[in-house]
């Protein structure tokens, strides 16, 4: 697709007196790159790839505003004026690419992660009533801590207008303060500030003042709120609207996202993982942009230009937010806008280190595009000063990554697989309910692959002779890993085999099914899910806490609340030891009291992997550098597989 077929998504867009290049967003999210609650060089460069990629705004992640706002350890702060020559980096990075930059401005209220020391927090909101989620039970705001608050608003949008970003975003999504203060579930005020819909305004009506007046008549100043928090408690759709209606005099711009932080469930749609459809909010966008007079701009699995195109020409928002896509390919926009559109790395919403990092503790990155949030170790591709013969065998995600690398290093690269397919288990990953969308992983690899000018061979097994043969400066092995099948202690005829086989469709299992997880992650529950949907009765046996244990909170909450929907008995604490004619035995893993599972037809194995590691261990001297990456070398994940292709094409 053409640059010419996206002519509203590179159209420019006005809002108050800021002429903005295009309709593609960043939008706000956390990125643990600050250090001691300032902008880091990691995040000044962070933020200038994506404009430098060619994104028209950048929305900054979220500053505290309080000291009372401190939501997690590694929050970004405007609390004092130290923290304006950060953000006048940022803003001079993005504005020499002609690219817009806010910041956000936050008070979580009663949803406060953590602190700093590890003691709980102290958390403050419209009235005492508790979160589910981080079970937390808030102090009511007197009037004067409100007035405080109000004054930081305004405190902070002065710093971030003295640091030369051109507006702000004040945070009522996702069940934060100001939605606290408007959501009668939560508000249980009798004063000013409660008690009727007008009252429930007053909050954030005065800080949307206070920060007016402490701004220019340039300055842009927009509102983020939830169209619904998907929430039991939760502001609806409704209440959210007539907010915004309410307000629309004083803001700039409406920045329109789902869910809330409050519940498990709501939380699902702060980052909303590939289950959930494309696009998904557009449908309340147009609500709201029908009945607003200012800008809307959408956020919700808005991952490709042609996506963000008919969104916009449905007139159901203003701009996108596309954050999770310029993670994955920070040169989206100008790949779009050059009709290279085949060409995007295109996001697979896994959530693994994106999100899945930050609630780890960890800065953010992407399976697909490790370089991310790595900017100043990774951002600029170094040519080799000796070019080398690189014999990469495997042709996994960690053997596509290191040769597509190795190659835009200067490399002479030679890809071996043994299958007639590259992509290794990318290939069974898309075949788990809702993770067919995985399957982009190999897609945009194979992508990269066609323009590196790596020499490809597919259908071969590489052996000891035939690496005598090419004799290369460099031996890269990613030849991945295998299912792991424990030693068991059974008798019977009771059917056992491994998700593999299932995903393959190589056996027929029986009605009654157990699926012995030992990993905790999307394979056992994906699996348990399939074989749900096809009618057998299935109970995942779980070795860990509960289901999805290993699996970031926004992926597993949506699995948990699948395999609920399907009826899946979930057994955890269970190790599996072995079993007698249909009865499987396990063990409970603290307590080690013997687990019984009767009347069990087929025994799913879900039991890990072991490296498929035997030619790199008999590999000792044929070249001189020899390397081994992914599973090859100790099996984990998708991440760390891809991460190493960069890594030892970094090194070679």
């Amino acid at each position: 697709m053409t640059g010419p077929s996206f002519p509203r998504l590179f159209s420019p867009l006005k809002v108050r007196g800021l002429s903005i290049k295009n309709r593609i967003l960043s939008t706000g999210h956390d990125t643990v790159l600050p250090i001691d609650s300032r902008v880091s060089d990691e995040l000044v460069a962070y933020h200038a790839a994506r404009a430098r990629g060619g994104a028209g705004l950048i929305i900054m992640q979220v500053a505290g505003i309080h000291e009372t706002a401190r939501y997690t350890a590694r929050s970004l702060m405007a609390t004092d004026d130290d923290c304006i020559e950060g953000y006048r980096r940022v803003a001079q990075a993005c504005h020499a690419e002609g690219c817009a930059v806010f910041a956000q401005l936050f008070h979580p209220g009663r949803e406060v992660m953590e602190t700093a020391d590890g003691l709980q927090a102290v958390a403050y909101s419209s009235s005492a009533v508790p979160n589910e989620r981080f079970r937390v039970v808030p102090r009511p705001l007197s009037r004067a801590m409100i007035r405080d608050i109000v004054a930081g608003y305004a405190a902070g949008a002065r710093r971030v207008l003295a640091a030369g970003l051109d507006g702000v975003e004040i945070v009522a999504s996702h069940g934060y303060l100001p939605s606290q203060f408007l959501n009668p579930s939560v508000n249980h005020r009798e004063d000013e500030y409660g008690g009727s819909d007008e009252n429930r305004l007053q909050f954030l009506a005065q800080v949307l003042d206070a920060v007016r007046v402490a701004t220019s008549d340039d300055f842009v100043v927009g509102l983020r709120i939830s169209a619904g928090e998907h929430d039991e408690d939760g502001l609806t759709e409704q209440a959210a609207l007539a907010a915004c209606v309410a307000l629309q005099d004083r803001v700039d711009f409406f920045g329109l996202t789902f869910g809330t932080s409050a519940s498990l469930g709501g939380a699902v749609h702060i980052v909303p993982p590939m289950t959930i459809p494309n696009a998904y909010l557009a449908p309340a966008g147009a609500r709201f942009k029908a009945a607003l007079s200012k800008p809307v701009l959408l956020a919700g699995r808005i991952n490709q230009p042609q996506e963000a195109e008919a969104v916009l020409g449905a007139g159901q928002a203003d701009m996108c937010g596309m954050t999770r896509a310029l993670i994955a390919d920070p040169e989206m926009p100008n790949k779009a806008r050059l009709g290279r559109s085949d060409d995007i790395r295109a996001c697979v919403a896994c959530n693994q280190s994106c999100i899945g990092r930050f609630q780890r503790g960890f800065p953010i990155s992407c399976i697909q595009q490790p370089e991310t949030g790595r900017e100043l170790r990774y951002g600029t591709v170094r040519r080799s000063p000796k070019p080398k013969r690189v014999m990469v065998i495997g042709g996994g995600p960690a053997g596509m990554k290191a040769a597509v690398v190795a190659a835009q290093r200067g490399h002479a690269v030679t890809l071996y697989e043994a299958a007639q397919a590259l992509g290794g288990q990318v290939g069974l990953a898309q075949l788990l309910p809702g993770r067919a969308e995985f399957g982009g992983v190999t897609t945009n690899l194979l992508r990269e692959l066609a323009h590196s000018g790596v020499r490809v061979i597919k259908g071969v097994r590489v052996d000891r002779e035939r690496i005598a043969r090419e004799s290369p400066d460099a031996l890269v092995f990613a030849t991945g890993a295998r299912p792991r099948t424990p030693e068991l202690i059974g008798s019977g005829e009771l059917q056992v085999v491994d998700c593999w086989q299932v995903l393959r469709a190589q056996v027929e299992v029986g009605s009654s099914v157990l699926v012995a997880d030992w990993r905790s992650d999307w394979i056992g529950s994906g699996v348990a899910t399939l074989l749900a949907r096809n009618g057998c009765k299935v109970r995942l046996a779980v070795n860990g806490t509960h289901a999805g244990e290993s699996l970031p909170s926004y992926v597993r909450d949506d699995i948990v609340a699948q395999l609920h929907r399907l009826g899946v008995d979930i057994l955890c604490y269970a190790r599996l030891y072995g079993y007698e004619g249909r009865s499987v035995y396990m063990q409970h893993i603290a307590s080690d009291a013997p687990l019984v599972v009767e009347e069990v037809d087929t025994l799913v194995l879900s039991q890990g992997h072991l490296p498929e590691d035997r030619l790199f261990l008999e590999s000792e001297g044929m070249a001189p550098e020899i390397h081994a990456i992914g599973d090859c070398l100790a099996p984990r994940t998708v991440e760390e597989a891809i991460y190493e292709g960069l890594q030892v094409a970094w090194r070679l």
